[in-house]
């Protein structure tokens, strides 16, 4: 298994990812298709006829190529906001964190996927958005780091055929 350093001062981090990190590749364009009027989630709208403008998700999706990695989801923690097993995430490691933001966390050597909550009293709670996961609260003697910010999730949407394997 991958471990991943972060070298903060004198203090050294190793973590053991649950989930495979992938770096952001965006040497390449690659410009797709875009419905640039839009797809209504309401009313129907006439359809386009033709679709003129193209979008490049790297350039769309990525702010910060050299601190930016991929890793897919593993658990169910953050289901109760959509977030499920298989789900991509896209980690910026350059922003800094804020309240209620969703990050990937390195806590005790183990990474992990939770919503960032900061208390009045200083204390840091890691929020999990299932109700079958308790609030986990950063402790004086935990060795924790905020190890990058989600800013996308991709999801596939089409849902498996039963007992198939296949979509």
């Amino acid at each position: 298994m991958q471990r991943v350093r972060a070298n903060f001062g004198r203090l050294i981090f190793v973590c053991m990812p649950l989930f495979k990190l992938y770096l952001a590749d965006v040497s390449s364009a690659l410009p797709l298709q875009y419905a640039d009027a839009g797809v209504r989630a309401g009313f129907p709208s006439p359809a386009q006829d033709y679709i003129s403008a193209t979008i490049d998700l790297n350039k769309e999706l990525i702010q910060h190529p050299a601190s930016t990695f991929y890793a897919r989801v593993e658990g169910d923690s953050m289901s109760g906001e959509g977030i499920t097993e298989g789900d991509i995430l896209v980690i910026d490691k350059s922003i800094e964190p804020e309240e209620g933001d969703l990050a990937v966390c390195c806590l005790d050597g183990e990474f992990t996927l939770k919503r960032l909550h900061f208390a009045s009293d200083s204390r840091i709670y890691l929020m999990p958005s299932n109700r079958r996961y308790r609030p986990i609260e950063v402790s004086g003697e935990s060795n924790f780091m905020v190890w990058g910010i989600v800013i996308y999730t991709i999801k596939a949407n089409r849902r498996r055929r039963f007992g198939s394997g296949i979509w």
